[in-house]
């Protein structure tokens, strides 16, 4: 991370209120960290055929709990409800593929980037008249409600301490939705449902391994860091957040959970 984004970073993360410790202490007294994510964003984190949460973020929370020392709880309120702040004390944080932006920034915190990944545009495999960003405009194009995509797709989208970020695009017609749905549908034929698809790069692979239906096309639209999401309010605990994650990045934990489920290190560039 450069000088300029830790600055940045560390202006975005400022609490309103300071209660010192008090997540900390809750935690210990419980001897329980709960962590919020979502189940629908495979392989980030999903429900697997034994009903299960798994994936990339759950390894990444369970191994944070073990750091920790303490037992992991999960659970799924929503992606709005995360990142819309004011948990009151509901949950400890949110380890669920958080892109800090400007205006999420304002109601939440994010003390530690741990892995990155850039977006990309998902086709069908038949389709033939999208080959970049550019060709998107007046499709349909499909993106995770409330995410990055979205907000990308509807070109006002920053990344604090990034270079802006370009629309090639005109006005697109974005739908919004689950992204399995999403591209379930886009699977169905090329402009069927869909015309495209804006999504993490590792969903995106994720994806076209299981239908073999469908193509990345053009280069990668935009750099994603993603990071821990806290509360407002607890700056003693965002430093704890952010110790305990250095350490499992430090220690090769990430990156093994990483080889895991992309058979690359996602967390080489999160600095």
């Amino acid at each position: 991370m450069t000088p300029r984004l830790l600055v940045l970073f560390a202006a975005l993360t400022l609490p309103t209120v300071a209660f010192a410790g008090e997540t900390l202490d809750r935690v210990h007294a419980k001897g329980e960290v709960v962590d919020v994510l979502v189940n629908d964003y495979p392989p980030f984190g999903f429900i697997n055929d034994k009903n299960e949460l798994d994936g990339f973020d759950v390894d990444v929370a369970r191994a944070f709990a073990e750091k920790l020392g303490v037992k992991l709880k999960l659970e799924t309120p929503g992606w709005e409800t995360i990142i819309g702040g004011k948990w009151a004390g509901r949950w400890d944080l949110a380890i669920s593929s958080a892109t800090p932006t400007e205006e999420r920034a304002k109601v939440v915190n994010f003390p530690v980037i741990y892995y990155s990944l850039p977006a990309v545009l998902v086709v069908n495999k038949d389709e033939t008249t999208i080959q970049s960003a550019k060709d998107i405009t007046g499709k349909k194009v499909g993106a995770g409600t409330g995410s990055s995509y979205e907000a990308y797709l509807n070109r006002n989208f920053v990344i604090p301490g990034q270079p802006a970020i370009e629309f090639p695009f005109g006005n697109v017609e974005v739908v919004p939705g689950d992204e399995t749905v999403n591209f379930q549908n886009l699977a169905l034929g090329a402009g069927v449902r869909l015309d495209a698809i804006v999504a993490s790069a590792g969903t995106a692979q994720g994806q076209i391994d299981a239908t073999g239906k469908l193509k990345v096309v053009g280069k990668p639209l935009f750099a994603e860091p993603n990071a821990v999401v806290t509360d407002k309010g607890d700056p003693e605990w965002d430093a704890e957040v952010a110790r305990v994650i250095k350490e499992l990045k430090a220690d090769g934990t990430i990156a093994r959970i990483s080889q895991k489920w992309f058979h690359t290190d996602i967390t080489k560039d999160a600095e």
